[in-house]
């Protein structure tokens, strides 16, 4: 996903944290947690490079990224999150209720101090840059402090992300990292059993999706945000999963940067079948909503002649579905209902 800017941290806030929560560890839940007496813990995680350790089950986690509070109130935890942050999209659908009884302590990446009012017991996040310098902060800071953190493996599996930008994808991203996330948060908070139950229903979502589709003949650009400088998906990450999955190609397949940027006329030269183009609700770029972007597509002097412009092949999608998070399963299905609309499907 674009980067989204954090505001600047204080290392003496953490060490304020750090005496506030040392005081704050010494009842029962904690001692128990420590002693290891909760039935099944500790969890141990290898994660990123890391290894998690979690002494009892969260109950008072902060997921500071969409794609993981989603993963958590998928699985029933919506009790358990003191709050979350952000977010470029409505709720998941079926989620609403569940949702709104979590705070949102900011839209866009929340300052550390926000964060640790909650006094929390768990991070997420969806990003390695989330958890990092120039992020909410980095995770050792939290660690320091006895906060275990979580970053999703489809951010850090075959990526690099040491540079600037979104990231290098070194080998195709597949289905299975999501997976994996959604298994780690359920064992982390003790209900795996719910965990298998949701991987075996977004498996099911995808299989009854692609099936009978044959797009090798079509070509397909993902459209994220900001119109003077787009950012486009390159071939390796939640898009390519929709792509590979439906058979398609993806435009700009020669580039492994996660969300390049890529003037309008290279865009016109590769000129392709469907615009898949994502419908945000933020407000930290320019072109946000589908409704701009079209506007902008339909009169630009440089796209308005692309086919699939004048053909109006737009398939909507919302900016977690084209994020490696459980709503890529969303963009497979709805760029499969485009590809049968536009006849384009085989």
């Amino acid at each position: 996903m674009p980067p989204i800017a954090g505001p600047a941290r204080s290392a003496a806030l953490f060490t304020a944290a750090l005496i506030l929560l040392t005081a704050c560890g010494g009842g029962k839940d904690s001692t128990a947690a420590k002693s290891g007496e909760a039935e099944g813990y500790p969890v141990t995680l290898k994660n990123c490079g890391r290894t998690v350790t979690v002494d009892a089950a969260p109950k008072r986690a902060v997921p500071v990224d969409q794609g993981s509070t989603e993963i958590l109130l998928s699985l029933g935890l919506a009790d358990r999150l003191a709050a979350t942050a952000t977010w470029t999209d409505p709720v998941l659908k079926g989620l609403e209720k569940a949702n709104a009884g979590v705070p949102r302590i900011s839209d866009n990446r929340p300052s550390s101090e926000k964060v640790l009012d909650q006094e929390p017991d768990f991070v997420s996040a969806s990003f390695e840059s989330t958890l990092a310098k120039g992020g909410v902060a980095p995770r050792e800071q939290f660690e320091k402090l006895g906060v275990p953190t979580y970053v999703s493996p489809a951010d850090c599996t075959a990526k690099d992300n040491s540079k600037d930008g979104d990231g290098v994808r070194t080998g195709a991203l597949t289905m299975e990292s999501v997976y994996a996330e959604v298994r780690d948060l359920a064992a982390v908070f003790g209900v795996p059993g719910r965990g298998e139950k949701l991987v075996t229903e977004l498996r099911a979502r995808v299989r009854k999706a692609a099936e009978g589709i044959d797009a090798s003949g079509t070509s397909l650009m993902y459209w994220f945000a900001n119109s003077e400088a787009p950012y486009l998906a390159g071939c390796c990450g939640a898009p390519g999963i929709i792509t590979r999955e439906l058979g398609a190609k993806n435009a700009f397949d020669d580039t492994h940067e996660e969300w390049p940027q890529i003037n309008w006329e290279t865009v016109a030269d590769r000129n392709p079948d469907v615009l898949v183009i994502g419908d945000l609700t933020r407000k930290s770029q320019t072109a946000e909503s589908a409704a701009k972007k079209i506007a902008f597509l339909e009169s630009n002097p440089v796209t308005k002649n692309m086919d699939a412009v004048r053909d109006k092949h737009y398939v909507l999608l919302s900016g977690q579905s084209m994020n490696p998070t459980i709503r890529t399963v969303e963009g497979v299905e709805r760029v499969a209902a485009g590809l049968r609309t536009f006849g384009l499907a085989g």
